[in-house]
Parts: C-alpha cells; structure tokens; sequence
C-alpha cells in the first residue's frame, strides 16, 4: 500500500468591498485522502464526524487530541468504506428501490414506529429521510458484498459449533426461576396517615390469616385487589428481572411453601408465596444451535472481511493528505 503525506488546502480570495479592507481566505472543501481514481474530502469527513462528537460530548467535552484521533478514525473508516464501495462497482452489485423499501419498512415492524415516528427519530440523530435511505443502501450493498466475497467462502461444522456450546455454557444457562403468588392491597390515593396505618393494620390480621391452614389461594380470591385475584393470586413462572428488586431478595430467603411478611411499595402492601424454585438449567444444544452458528459465521465473516480488506489496501493506491 503506497501512503504519501501532503497537504492541500484550498482557498478563494474574495474582492475587499473597499480599498481599506483587506482580503479574507476563505477556507473551502479540500482533498483529505485519495483512494485509487476516488476522493475522500473534508467535508465528507466532517459530516460523519459531527455526529460521533455531539454523542461523545454528551458526557463530556472531547480535548483536541482525542477529536484529532476520532478524525483519524474516521479518515481510515472512509478509506475502507470507498474500498468497499470500488469492489461493490466492480462486481456490479445493486440494491433495487424495491428492496431498500422493505428493509427499511422492516426497521419501522421491527421497532414499532410509523413512518411519522422514524422522521421524527431520524430528526433526532440529525439525519434527513434521504441520507438515511442513502445509509441504509450502503449497508445492504455491504452485506451483499461480504456474503459475496467472504461469507460464502466460510464453512462451520457441527463440531465446532458442540465445542463452542460446552466450552460457553453458562451463555446458554437459563436464570433461576420462581413459580409463587401473592395478596395485594391497593394504598389509595391522597390517604393520610392514619387512614394508612389502618390500611397496615389489616394487612397485618390477613397476613396472620395465612400462617393457618386457609389455603392462601382461596384468601388471595378474598383479598387481593388486582387482577391476580381471579387466579388466586398467581404471579406465574418469572426469573429474576422480572421482578422488584425487593421481591427476589425476599424469595430467595423464602423456601417453597413459605409465606412472606408485609412488602410495602408505593403501589400497595403484598404478601407473598413462594410455591416452586425452579433451577436453572443448560438449554439444549439444538435449542441454540442456530444462535451459536450465527455468532461464529459473523465472528469468521468479521475476521476473513477484515484480512480481505487488507489484501485490497495492499494492491490499492491510497495516499493519505494532511
């Protein structure tokens, strides 16, 4: 790969408006990289670089030396991206408007959003409807192009995708889980304190109710005031982050068959139990066999794209301009 280091910045020197004033530089666009016939300019580099900064200064502001090594960033991701974009011409790959439509209707099912609602989230990112289908093209020719040049060519056998599964079980371990129900009652709003206490206090005789043999479904039918209630408090099968954090602490001191205390939350006073502690288990190989082949094609895609695009730099003409 050839790299030369130059510089070149252009400038027009505008006419003074009287003879007292002298002329101005006014910088324009200039040429920050070549990559074989095609161009990189500043201004390419600046728009994709105004994004990266504005998110970055969010938390906080970026000192010169780290804005100058995103630039340099950028630079080397535009070089690769106009590679990329010479090969894609070369090998005569297109994306029809029919495609780039659904794709993009795709990403608005996928996140739920109407076309309204992708503008005004496009908005938000500074991006205009016409760069993002711009965008969006560029990846869906990208993604032609490695499933054309490099995926294709990369081959995962059923015996590397058994080492991967036993060698990373715990990626595919399922969480504990907890099968309980609980009686909740509603604290109203703008009660007072001793309206409260008093709600506390009948909380406290139902929690006695259920030390005896009362069947708690039947006292959650009685009592509770949610929905659960026509299920007899049943709260189903949840895992961990499902729930309050304050509930999983409880249940996991709980035994099944326990009944806890009185929870207090802003919401209302709970009392619960715990039926069934479910282990977490190892999910089948065939249950992820997907999942895994997936992550290693796109591990070889990502390493065969990286060393091909190497081999590209080293026959490209690339000069770099300061």
């Amino acid at each position: 790969m050839k790299i030369s280091l130059g510089a070149c910045a252009l400038y027009v020197i505008l006419l003074p408006f009287s003879s007292h004033a002298a002329p101005l530089p006014v910088p324009m666009t200039s040429i920050v990289a070549i990559v074989n016939d095609d161009i990189i300019t500043s201004l390419e580099v600046d728009e994709a670089l105004r994004p990266l900064v504005r998110e970055a200064e969010k938390k906080a502001p970026l000192s010169a030396s780290a804005r100058s090594e995103l630039r340099k960033n950028i630079v080397t991701g535009l070089i690769d991206k106009k590679l990329a974009e010479q090969k894609i011409k070369e090998l005569n790959i297109r994306v029809s408007d029919d495609e780039l439509r659904q794709a993009i209707d795709d990403v608005r099912k996928q996140n739920n959003l109407t076309q309204e609602a992708l503008l005004l989230a496009l908005a938000g990112q500074g991006l205009t409807f016409e760069q993002y289908k711009s965008q969006m093209r560029d990846q869906l020719e990208r993604l032609r192009l490695v499933s054309q040049e490099v995926r294709a060519k990369i081959q995962v056998g059923d015996q590397e995708l058994r080492d991967y599964y036993y060698a990373n079980s715990s990626l595919f371990t399922e969480e504990e889980s907890y099968r309980a129900r609980h009686i909740f009652i509603k604290i109203p709003t703008n009660v007072s304190q001793g309206e409260l206490d008093a709600l506390a206090a009948r909380v406290e005789i139902i929690r006695k109710e259920t030390q005896g043999n009362t069947d708690f479904a039947l006292l959650a039918g009685k009592y509770s005031e949610d929905a659960t209630a026509k299920d007899g408090g049943s709260l189903g099968v949840f895992k961990k982050g499902d729930m309050h954090g304050a509930f999983v602490q409880l249940l996991e001191r709980l035994k099944p068959g326990e009944v806890s205390g009185v929870i207090k939350t802003p919401a209302g006073f709970h009392i619960i139990k715990l039926e069934e502690r479910i282990p977490g288990r190892v999910k089948p190989f065939d249950t992820v066999k997907a999942e895994i082949e997936e992550k290693l094609y796109k591990k070889k895609s990502d390493e065969r794209f990286n060393q091909w695009l190497g081999e590209m730099k080293k026959e490209a003409t690339i000069e770099i301009r300061q």
